[in-house]
């Protein structure tokens, strides 16, 4: 039971060696086969061609061989057995001759030995010869004692003879040539193989550092931290005519995404914290907003059910209308930005906003006596817009009561309408102390307060953080925006929209706590 396991295990690594082996190694292994076949395809093909060259070479001098006996076995008819002409001179050594009778049968033979007579034939080496038909075929035949010899026979009327030459150099020839091959083939194997490792490693360099480079990343606490600066491909293995640029070039456009996207999921989180931290911050806000005036209420509810004569009826009465009336608009500051962020449309007409204006200036006036209320319209064309006049008027209110609550008395507040290129633009201004620059970035946001840098009116004044974002969402439902620039002795909010018409020529101008036209 306990050896399976580990043959599993041993059988597992084996795999994972076999399958982990390196390109260069693969590479190498596959150049170095391929060598090796196409060198034995040509070793081959060249001793057979060689071979077979020799070999016709040979026959044509057997054929010439066996005329030749068969010459002077003409001139010898009388005996069949005479082998004489092979004593002539000019006879090659190791030639064998033979006279065959009319069946094919050898009736003598003999063999040509060299600085010797010649020698016949034994039983056996004749034996080795038999069978041979007087047609002109070459064969071969290997004769006990003397060797591989290549052999003829031919026939002239009643003559018939046998000739044969030993194939010992044929042999001998394609035997040198094979050693030459094999020699010269693993030699150039060897120093092929050497050039291809080089060369292969040399190749390959580049995609080892681009390796190297990934295996670099692949340690990066990508998963948490702040994003840091990866480790990028060189330029020189980003050529993009190599396969390897190519991956180089790859993985370093890979890179520059997750850099981005860790970024921007950095930037995600930090706008997610931050967007808890202001609803905590509002949630706290709007829990104390509300419990002030739910506590008054309460007492003043509880002193009424006493009966005690330390406050007026009318005047708890007063008292639990005013709370409840603050309560009210918080909650439906919050309804409308739920509204406006589920895109529901809003009431829809001409609006005129110059007369929206100076009538919110006027309110403004009379809310805020202590400042210096200034109404400008400088108009070629009358300014209207397609919109929700509620709404608009609820910004531009928001926008004077903005400046009333958080400057100091005797501020002057400028109001304006400008028309121009189709669009209608109005400017809420003043000389106050200016907005902090830390509270710019953020000022339309929602649950972003002021109440630290800009003083307040009185006590209780001072909003929940929801009337500049409600500006900017109903702006924006409009087809609008709106912008900020302040610094000290000046502060600007521009609300641009989208114009309805445009025709006739009015000029306008209200100051101070008069009018003019």
């Amino acid at each position: 039971m306990s050896r399976r396991p580990n043959t599993r295990t041993r059988t597992r690594s084996t795999n994972t060696r076999t399958r982990t082996r390196s390109l260069r190694t693969r590479l190498l292994v596959f150049v170095s086969a391929t060598l090796v076949v196409v060198c034995v395809a040509m070793g081959l093909i060249t001793t057979l061609f060689q071979r077979a060259y020799l070999m016709g070479d040979l026959d044509d001098r057997v054929r010439d061989t066996a005329e030749r006996v068969l010459e002077g076995a003409s001139l010898h008819q009388n005996t069949e057995d005479d082998l004489a002409f092979l004593r002539e001179s000019g006879q090659p050594a190791g030639m064998l001759a033979a006279r065959l009778d009319a069946d094919g049968a050898l009736v003598s033979a003999a063999v040509v030995a060299p600085d010797a007579p010649t020698r016949h034939l034994s039983t056996g080496q004749r034996t080795a010869l038999s069978g041979i038909r007087a047609d002109g075929a070459t064969h071969t035949r290997t004769v006990p004692g003397l060797g591989t010899y290549r052999v003829t026979a031919l026939a002239s009327g009643d003559v018939r003879v046998l000739a044969g030459l030993p194939m010992d150099d044929v042999q001998d020839m394609i035997s040198g040539l094979v050693m030459i091959e094999t020699g010269v083939a693993v030699a150039g194997l060897a120093a092929a193989g050497c050039v291809c490792a080089v060369v292969i490693r040399r190749q390959l360099r580049p995609l080892g550092r681009v390796a190297a480079t990934a295996a670099e990343v692949s340690r990066a606490p990508l998963g948490h931290g702040e994003v840091t600066a990866l480790t990028r491909v060189p330029a020189r293995d980003t050529d993009p005519g190599s396969e390897a640029g190519q991956v180089g070039a790859a993985l370093n456009h890979l890179l520059d995404h997750v850099e981005s996207s860790l970024a921007e999921r950095q930037r995600d989180e930090e706008r997610m914290r931050s967007s808890e931290e202001r609803m905590r911050r509002f949630l706290a806000d709007a829990s104390h907003e509300l419990r002030t005036p739910l506590a008054s209420i309460a007492g003043y509810a509880e002193l009424m059910n006493r009966g005690t004569d330390r406050v007026e009826p009318v005047l708890a009465w007063r008292r639990v209308s005013a709370e409840s009336a603050r309560m009210t608009g918080l909650v439906e500051d919050l309804l409308l930005l739920a509204r406006l962020d589920e895109g529901r449309p809003l009431q829809s007409g001409e609006v005129d906003l110059a007369a929206l204006v100076a009538e919110a200036v006027w309110d403004a006036r009379s809310a805020g006596p202590g400042h210096d209320w200034q109404l400008e319209l400088n108009l070629e064309t009358p300014v209207s817009v397609i919109g929700d006049e509620v709404r608009l008027h609820q910004v531009v209110a928001g926008l004077l009561s903005n400046a009333r609550l958080h400057t100091p008395s005797g501020t002057r507040v400028t109001a304006s309408v400008e028309a121009a290129d189709g669009r209608c633009v109005i400017r809420v201004r003043d000389n106050g102390p200016g907005i902090p620059p830390a509270l710019l970035p953020t000022v339309f946001e929602r649950f972003t307060r002021a109440d630290t840098s800009r003083s307040r009116a009185d006590a209780h004044s001072g909003g929940s953080g929801l009337g500049l974002a409600i500006a900017a969402a109903v702006s924006a439902a409009h087809g609008g925006r709106i912008q900020v620039n302040s610094v000290p002795g000046r502060t600007e909010f521009t609300i641009d929209l989208p114009a309805a018409v445009e025709a006739g020529t009015e000029t306008r101008a209200v100051s101070g706590n008069g009018a003019s036209v």
